[in-house]
């Protein structure tokens, strides 16, 4: 699934076609994603003009003259494909600009969602409200995470997933930065002291800006918008190298939490 950096890296490489444009035209090929199309999403976009973009959490936000706001989520294997040669069966939506720029969001799987929602309203929109801090933003603090996790005995990695407490993180980049800030991903989030979270902060924070840096992870269907894979996923120190040796030697362990494959080393991670 994209996770925060790569769906920072797509609203970034839609800024550059969509930003100032017109939208000329809004094609629909399927009546749905997971869920329905807004019902009015071609009349309310065919002719607004794009007045910024955006993002929260894993939602790309594109914000028109309109005061309404398109919000897309990518799903399992969404993706936008910027000036495409030819059609793809999987091209569900595609938007064209007065200028000529072509931009179709294409999901294979179609676990990804678009909406319409009114841009005053946006933090109260149900998906977003409530939602905790961006970790980019200066809302994640050490002070946050410890009053998060006062009295909790879950799972620390665990409860950074939870989009309550943190807004956006996802599987491989908690695993990363716990690596970074040397806590084990099992450990009851209400033990880590205060001096713990101060190194998590900033390894959530690093790991975060060199992924996008590196244009995201590419995993099975991921690709920027250019059509260039994301690169990060060579730096990865943990995530998804099982028995491979960390960088002190020892070898990676994985396990499973919450349904999802955790990978970390026992002898740097406490």
């Amino acid at each position: 699934m994209p996770e925060l950096p790569e769906v920072e890296t797509t609203v970034r490489g839609l800024a550059r076609f969509l930003e100032g444009e017109r939208i000329a035209r809004v094609t629909l090929n399927r009546a749905d994603l997971r869920r329905p199309f807004p019902h009015d999403l071609v009349q309310t976009l065919t002719g607004a003009r794009v007045t910024g973009m955006g993002r929260r959490a894993k939602y790309g936000l594109i914000h028109t003259d309109r005061d309404q706001t398109m919000v897309f989520h990518l799903g399992m294997s969404g993706r936008w494909r910027i000036e495409p040669e030819s059609a793809d069966k999987h091209d569900h939506l595609v938007l064209e600009t007065g200028s000529g720029h072509r931009l179709a969001l294409n999901d294979a799987r179609r676990f990804g969602s678009v909406d319409l929602v009114p841009t005053a309203g946006l933090e109260q929109w149900d998906a977003f409200a409530r939602m905790g801090p961006e970790p980019l933003g200066e809302g994640l603090t050490p002070a946050h995470l410890k009053a998060a996790f006062k009295g909790r005995s879950s799972a620390v990695k665990l409860l950074l997933l939870d989009q309550a407490i943190v807004a956006g993180l996802g599987n491989i980049y908690v695993c990363e930065a716990l690596f970074r800030a040397g806590i084990r991903p099992d450990k009851p989030a209400g033990r880590i002291t205060l001096p713990a979270l101060a190194r998590l902060v900033p390894a959530i924070r690093d790991v975060l800006t060199e992924s996008i840096a590196a244009g995201g992870s590419t995993i099975r269907d991921y690709a920027q918008p250019s059509g260039e894979l994301g690169y990060f996923a060579t730096s990865w120190q943990v995530y998804g190298r099982e028995n491979q040796p960390c960088g002190c030697g020892a070898p990676v362990l994985r396990f499973t939490q919450g349904g999802r494959s955790t990978f970390w080393c026992r002898k740097c991670q406490k």
